[in-house]
């Protein structure tokens, strides 16, 4: 339905604690229109630079669309302090563990579909190291989630040198696996997902008859989106955004 400038607006948004992986408390964070729904779910995977101010204006931007949005804190284990020293000590560690990171996505999943406001519908999505993990994600479980948004996710084809006991498994490896429609956004001048990897993952998902669409970007590169940093690309962030409600109005909204 339309915006008309009568139409009530109202959100809350708030720092919670939820089950994550194995049961595990954490923190995530939390933005929900006010009203009584029902309204779909998405659960935000955060990038790389942390768990940090942008994916919180990310999450508050979806409920302004009508969405429960849940960003649940992957680095909670680590320890606390300012966003860069926490995944600095996470990166010192290791990094942080796919199984841990996929957990805590259903974990959040799970929190979203308990509340009463809730559609029953939830999807994920997430930017750089979070693209990565939303796909894994969306191969590594049944049933949770309906639809999944990899937006330029690096090292979703991993070669070999670059595994760890962290990440022991190529994404891509798990295409055949994968149980929702997946869109994902990309730029041709990024470095990681080179174009080259994102052929290798789009010729993946057509072996195994998958639902995806994949939109690439001339003149962009890695984190297009980012408004404040220089990597932003205006015209390519904008079509992108209007992909994103699309695809999860198509496959979460109704």
């Amino acid at each position: 339905m339309p915006y008309t400038t009568d139409q009530y607006e109202g959100m809350l948004s708030e720092t919670i604690t939820m089950p994550g992986n194995k049961g595990d408390t954490i923190h995530a964070y939390m933005a929900k229109p006010l009203g009584s729904g029902p309204f779909p779910g998405v659960v935000l995977i955060s990038h790389a630079p942390g768990w940090d101010e942008f994916f919180k204006e990310t999450a508050r931007r979806f409920a302004h669309h009508g969405y429960i949005a849940v960003a649940p804190d992957i680095w909670c284990r680590t320890g606390h302090g300012t966003v860069d020293d926490v995944v600095a000590k996470a990166r010192a560690a290791g990094g942080l563990p796919d199984d841990q990171v996929v957990g805590d996505a259903a974990g959040a999943a799970k929190y979203v579909k308990s509340l009463p406001t809730s559609n029953g519908k939830v999807g994920v999505m997430g930017t750089c190291s979070g693209g990565r993990h939303t796909f894994l994600a969306a191969t590594r479980t049944k049933g949770v989630f309906d639809a999944a948004i990899n937006c330029w996710g690096g090292n979703v084809v991993q070669p070999a040198d670059r595994l760890t006991p962290a990440q022991p498994v190529s994404p891509v490896d798990y295409t055949k696996d994968l149980s929702c429609p997946l869109l994902g956004l990309f730029g041709n001048e990024d470095a990681n997902p080179p174009p080259a990897q994102v052929n290798q993952l789009e010729a993946a998902l057509k072996q195994h008859n998958k639902n995806y669409e994949f939109h690439r970007y001339d003149g962009a590169g890695h984190g297009f989106f980012y408004y404040d940093r220089p990597m932003f690309r205006q015209e390519a962030a904008a079509d992108g955004w209007k992909k994103v409600w699309d695809f999860f109005g198509k496959y979460l909204a109704k």
